[in-house]
C-alpha cells in the first residue's frame, strides 16, 4: 500500500529568503504552486517560474528542502548541479523563466517544503549552505 505524503510548496519572494543576504536582489519574483499530494514511488515535478528571464548561468536557480524544525538544505545549485549528499533521485532543469525540480521515486523522507531561489554562479556553493 502506498503512503500519501504532501509536499508543501511556497511562493518565494527572493529578497526575503535564505542565506544570500549579501545581495540585494530586486525585481525578480519566483512563483511556485502551494501544495502537491504525492504517492510513494511516484515521480513528481515541482515547477518554478521567474518573472524575468535568467540568462545563461550567471544567474541560475537553486533548490532547497526544509523539514519542520530544521534549517533549509541545499539540494540543487546552478539549476542542475547536485549538492554533495543529495540523493540521485533529485534533479533540476530549466532555463529562461521556467525551472523545475524532479524527484524520481518519491520517498516519505522527501516530504517537506521546497524552495526555489535565484542564485549566482560566482557564489561558492559553500556560501549557499
Amino acid at each position: 500500500m502506498n503512503h500519501v505524503s504532501e509536499i508543501f510548496l511556497k511562493r518565494v519572494i527572493l529578497k526575503r529568503i535564505l542565506c544570500h543576504a549579501a545581495f540585494s536582489v530586486k525585481g525578480v519574483t519566483l512563483t511556485q504552486p502551494k501544495v502537491k499530494t504525492v504517492q510513494q514511488g511516484e515521480t513528481v515535478t515541482i515547477g518554478c517560474k521567474t518573472s524575468q528571464t535568467l540568462s545563461s548561468c550567471g544567474s541560475c536557480v537553486s533548490w532547497y528542502q526544509q523539514k519542520p524544525g530544521e534549517a533549509p538544505k541545499l539540494l540543487i545549485y546552478y539549476t542542475s548541479s547536485l549538492q554533495s549528499g543529495t540523493p540521485s533521485r533529485f534533479s533540476g532543469s530549466g532555463s529562461g523563466t521556467d525551472f523545475s525540480l524532479t524527484i524520481s521515486g518519491f520517498q516519505t523522507e522527501d516530504t517537506g517544503d521546497y524552495y526555489c531561489m535565484k542564485s549566482y554562479k560566482n557564489l561558492r556553493q559553500s556560501e549557499s549552505q
